[in-house]
């Protein structure tokens, strides 16, 4: 295990405590907390965090998640352990994450209206920016 670099926590205080105070309002959020946590768990299976992987792995069985659900998680397009509501955010959380290397198309917003409502959408969105802020820090400062 790595040492950590630096206490991000203690030395930028109200900076993480925004990140923090974002994630408890994302959670609250209609989305629910297991779709919240499924995003969560693939942005960071490809960021490659393994401390956010095991975070919220545990919080999906916890939720009662099925283990079967989680094995296939990166694989979720050729799975049929997820419906489309799932599958709409996935790709988005996906083509966010990637999103230097494709953008953000119409073609994967658009199949977002059919299942989110835009509150929901921009929770979903900022779901996904949260959790590669969330692993970009873990992983720079090898937490």
């Amino acid at each position: 295990m790595s040492q950590l670099r630096l206490p991000f926590a203690s030395l930028s205080p109200e900076a993480y405590q925004g990140l923090l105070a974002t994630n408890n309002a994302l959670a609250a959020s209609s989305l629910g907390l297991p779709l919240i946590e499924l995003v969560y768990l693939r942005v960071s299976q490809i960021n490659g965090c393994a401390f956010c992987l095991g975070k919220h792995s545990q919080t999906l069985r916890d939720s009662e998640v099925a283990q079967a659900k989680l094995d296939c998680l990166a694989g979720w397009r050729i799975s049929g352990l997820f419906n489309e509501r799932e599958r709409a955010a996935l790709a988005w959380a996906e083509t966010l994450t990637h999103v230097s290397e494709k953008g953000a198309p119409d073609a994967l917003y658009e199949p977002l209206k059919a299942h989110f409502s835009d509150v929901e959408i921009s929770d979903l969105t900022l779901a996904v920016a949260l959790m590669n802020a969330f692993n970009r820090l873990a992983i720079g400062m090898n937490l």
